[in-house]
């Protein structure tokens, strides 16, 4: 009976990830986003939050890490949400809302290595950026999302890598990382500052499982 303990065949750490990939599996040529004319199978989108996976690691993302996006509700943003912690990172979703000085308040704190972000918001980024304490550690990456067009002069941001060509880069047969323990870090969100400086929430793959799971029920149940 001592040979019957917690193993891989019995038990894995609870992570909403794992619906991804079953709808993938079941549902594969159901629609999963529409988007003006963009229109993805769960299957698609499977194998692109894959290749943001398998893309992040390439540029150095590793277990920990934090990826954040400034961006509105495009379908890179839905992505994004399985296909950071897939790589082992942890995604930071930040208020577009936000100004400079708070925005570069976050990228200090939660110590971003990479950061998505629509071209409406290179502006505000930009000034977050030169708004980071001298000495620190380096700015994050810039990735841009959505349109080729910058209007910014700025030479920081005068070249940037493109969502679609960073997918272009990833694999879409990655063996996304899963998380050692239920109690990863998956999500970090910050509050808005209204008060006083923006105080931050690590939310694990646990937590966002179960409520996930809930709300699904709450859903189902009339």
């Amino acid at each position: 009976m001592e040979k019957l303990g917690m193993n891989p065949v019995n038990s894995c750490p609870l992570t909403p990830l794992g619906f991804l990939e079953r709808a993938a599996t079941g549902f594969g040529e159901c629609r999963s986003v529409v988007y003006h004319d963009v229109v993805w199978t769960w299957r698609q989108t499977f194998r692109r939050c894959l290749r943001l996976a398998s893309a992040l690691v390439s540029l150095g993302a590793s277990r920990g890490d934090v990826v954040s996006a400034l961006l509105p509700n495009v379908p890179a943003m839905y992505e994004m949400h399985f296909g950071v912690p897939m790589s082992g990172a942890v995604l930071n979703t930040i208020n577009t809302s936000l100004d400079a000085p708070t925005v570069a308040v976050l990228l200090a704190h939660s110590g971003a290595k990479i950061i998505f972000a629509d071209p409406a918001f290179l502006s505000l980024l930009a000034d977050a950026l030169r708004l980071l304490p001298p000495g620190g550690q380096p700015a994050p990456r810039v990735i841009l999302v959505e349109g080729l067009d910058l209007t910014t002069s700025d030479e920081e941001l005068a070249a940037l890598t493109t969502y679609e060509m960073l997918l272009e880069k990833g694999d879409p047969e990655f063996a996304w990382v899963r998380p050692a323990t239920e109690w990863d870090p998956m999500i970090l969100n910050y509050t808005s500052g209204t008060t006083s400086a923006p105080k931050g929430v690590v939310n694990c793959h646990r937590g966002i499982f179960l409520i996930t799971v809930n709300s699904l029920i709450d859903w189902a149940v009339p």
